[in-house]
């Protein structure tokens, strides 16, 4: 998908979705002792240099 163009399609209904189930998983692992790591793989368009 070359031609995707994340400020073009940031804040869709899907996006909304998406943000919603991970703050929902987010704060069920807060509850645990254990610890959790996030890694976020694909935070928008990125910067390279």
């Amino acid at each position: 998908m070359l031609s995707y163009r994340h400020s073009f399609h940031a804040g869709n209904h899907a996006d909304v979705l998406k943000h919603t189930v991970q703050s929902l998983i987010i704060e069920s692992l807060k509850e645990k002792e254990k610890p959790f790591l996030y890694l976020d793989t694909h935070a928008g368009a990125g910067r390279y240099h």
